[in-house]
């Protein structure tokens, strides 16, 4: 295997990627209140974004099986608040070494084979060389799941210090007709 990293993605690759991406967040969809899964035309949109490293990992038959996204310029992604980040990290800011990992995926047929640490590997190397701050964001199911505790565990062994900085909370409200109607509940 080896990892590359594309500026654009091809039309090709694009049609490879999206219905494995599709696949990895759909269970995302019942189990996060955000919206994690882009369209059809958001991740096309990503694809040809020149400000979006992707990392493309392929096997020995030179077909991709794994696809990571490291915006090295955070106007790239209109849910990012740089604001938020130039006041955290104001020297790493100034010379563009803020970073944004959007998504990890990996084909399942090579998810045992070393696909994600190859591809994180390199998206470390690069944050490294840079010096930069990586940032990213995961929904609490992910979190507490594999990828989240894999995620931090290779940034910590390559010597990162991992901290959350934010937390998003989602609430909800339910009338509850008993109470009005006089019944006790």
């Amino acid at each position: 295997m080896k990892v590359t990293v594309e500026c654009v993605m091809s039309e090709a690759a694009i049609a490879v990627f999206y219905p494995l991406y599709v696949a990895a967040f759909d269970p995302i969809r019942t189990r996060a209140a955000a919206r994690h899964m882009l369209t059809a035309e958001e991740f096309e949109a990503e694809m040809a974004d020149e400000r979006i490293e992707k990392y493309v990992v392929w096997n020995d038959n030179g077909e991709p099986v794994a696809l990571g996204t490291l915006a090295t310029d955070l106007s790239a992604l209109p849910w990012i608040s740089p604001e938020y980040f130039a006041a955290r990290y104001p020297d790493q800011f100034a010379r563009g070494a803020v970073y944004y990992l959007g998504y990890t995926l990996v084909h399942p047929e090579h998810a045992k084979q070393g696909a994600f640490q190859l591809m994180m590997g390199a998206i470390e190397r690069r944050c490294g060389e840079a010096r930069a701050v990586c940032a990213w964001d995961v929904s609490a199911y992910n979190d507490d799941g594999s990828i989240g505790r894999h995620r931090k565990a290779l940034l910590a062994a390559g010597g990162w210090i991992v901290d959350r900085v934010d937390v998003q909370t989602y609430y909800t409200a339910s009338y509850d007709d008993r109470q009005h109607a006089g019944v006790a509940v």
